[in-house]
């Protein structure tokens, strides 16, 4: 059994990840949050104090780190004697941080692919570009590797395992959906580092279709879904991490992700694009100061953080699957919708960063417990569906399946949950 975490990064979704760490440290042992800045660190150990996360007696400590330092993050790894290593720093220092980690033999999770500063929207599948190149490494020093175990990536990949291995004989289709309904009250705003955000969207969108990478511009294919509880959206054919890995993983020739924007956003990211100013290339200015554009942008933006305390709202994310089961065709819908209130009221943050953070702090917990320690490099989609959703439902993150039966939890008695069951069941609220 695996115990002692560190947890690198101190933004909004390291800060549900410390909090679901201390709720569950009689599993995890000693908790560690480590960032460059160790004031922010501070911040939200204070947060997990004064909410009385912690579970049992244990310690809790922030450190000092520029996790971009291989060896420095090794040693801390040492001196905490943490056995997991929870990253949710940038996407930018996924392989530092991992290298550290099979320098020591610390199990690995992340949220996110990893990403070069210089590049962007590389040719897929962009897991094969850096930690698939490290998968040897791991298997060859039985280091658990689990890439993706956020939400998206990470819950809806468990979703496309659930579906492949109860739901479906052969699946056609996946469309990995994601539409937040919330309001943050802010003229604009991004829901997590605006680098990141925006760096997803300024290249080419990449899906599989057909068995094969396809290329579209962003904001060119859109499609209106019909949501539980936040009703009608207009949402985007947009690349994302998860396509990457279960493209490869699962045998569909159709895997894409769309996520909702509303009409502001599209403005706003259309009018900097135009301007140059979602560059990550350095330019001169008229003084000789050497900027990166996209650097300002964020620098100007509201720390995503901030936003927590205003949001209302809910949020919709999940997977529609379409495919055949006993000869017949059948399509269902595997999804969570998460509050932003809820979610600040526990730990502090909006329902983003609550959504990204509970399940990496799942991860961990499973992989201290053996069930996910796998010794290997793996996607999430390659691990046990059901104990990681399980386990997620009881700490805040329950998952429903829409069907031609009707809307309902998903049951963990043993068996899907069926129509002749659901009348007992408490409704979905709005």
């Amino acid at each position: 059994m695996k115990r002692n975490v560190l947890i690198i990064g101190a933004g909004g979704v390291g800060q549900v990840v410390a909090h679901k760490c201390a709720q569950h440290n009689d599993v995890l042992g000693d908790i560690h949050l480590a960032s460059r800045s160790i004031e922010k660190c501070e911040a939200i150990l204070r947060s997990v104090r004064e909410k009385r996360s912690l579970k049992t007696g244990g310690r809790l400590v922030g450190h000092a780190l520029d996790a971009l330092d291989v060896e420095r993050t090794a040693q801390l790894i040492r001196d905490t004697g943490a056995e997991i290593v929870i990253n949710v720093g940038s996407a930018f220092l996924n392989m530092s941080v991992l290298s550290a980690c099979i320098a020591t033999g610390a199990a690995y999770i992340d949220t996110a692919i990893h990403e070069d500063p210089l590049k962007i929207c590389e040719t897929p599948p962009w897991y094969g570009n850096y930690e698939w190149k490290r998968h040897a490494d791991c298997a060859g020093a039985g280091i658990t590797a689990i890439l993706g175990a956020g939400f998206d990536p990470g819950v809806v990949n468990a979703y496309a395992a659930l579906a492949r291995d109860e739901y479906f004989d052969k699946i056609d289709s996946i469309d990995i959906v994601d539409v937040n309904a919330g309001d943050h009250g802010r003229y604009f705003a991004t829901n997590f580092d605006p680098e990141i955000n925006f760096r997803e969207f300024t290249g080419q969108v990449w899906s599989w279709q057909k068995g094969e990478w396809t290329a579209n511009k962003m904001f060119e294919v859109s499609k209106k879904w019909d949501l539980p509880v936040v009703g009608n959206r207009t949402t985007y054919l947009t690349g994302h991490d998860e396509i990457h890995s279960l493209s490869k993983n699962l045998d569909v020739p159709n895997v894409r992700f769309w996520m909702g924007f509303g009409e502001r956003y599209i403005n706003v990211f259309t009018v900097l694009r135009n301007l140059g100013l979602l560059s990550e290339q350095p330019v001169k200015t008229a003084e000789g100061l050497e900027v990166v554009p996209l650097k300002v942008v964020k620098a100007v933006l509201p720390d995503p953080s901030s936003l927590a305390p205003d949001y209302a709202g809910k949020t919709c994310i999940g997977d529609v699957v379409k495919g055949v089961k006993d000869g017949q065709k059948r399509e269902i819908f595997i999804y969570n919708v998460a509050d932003h209130e809820e979610a600040y009221a526990e730990v502090g943050s909006q329902a983003i960063s609550y959504t990204a953070g509970v399940p990496a702090a799942a991860a961990a917990i499973l992989v201290a417990k053996g069930d996910w320690d796998a010794r290997k490099m793996v996607n999430v989609e390659e691990l046990a569906p059901r104990p990681f959703l399980h386990l997620l439902d009881q700490m805040g993150l329950p998952t429903r399946i829409r069907d031609a039966e009707g809307d309902r939890p998903l049951s963990f008695e043993g068996k899907p949950a069926t129509a002749a069951t659901r009348a007992a069941e408490p409704a979905l609220a709005g």
